[in-house]
């Protein structure tokens, strides 16, 4: 299997379980990034205001699901 395949189909199984306990995230309001609730602030992009309500993690877990990561790991840059 490659890379890309492996990594779609860890980014659905993550939606899927962030949208089976939507009440344990928040989607950050700068970025969009989803969030665990105890985050103080975004580690992406250090925002801290947050959308808690369920239609809204549900609905950007399934958006990130389906397209391509775009986000800049420290792995990334090592």
């Amino acid at each position: 299997m490659s890379a890309a395949v492996d990594s779609n189909e860890t980014r659905i199984k993550q939606a899927e379980k962030i949208a089976s306990h939507p009440e344990q995230y928040k989607v950050c309001e700068g970025c969009g990034s989803i969030v665990v609730m105890r985050a103080v602030t975004c580690p992406s992009c250090h925002a801290y205001r947050f959308d808690a309500s369920k239609e809204r993690v549900v609905g950007q877990a399934r958006d990130l699901a389906m397209r391509a990561a775009s986000a800049v790991l420290a792995a990334d840059l090592a």
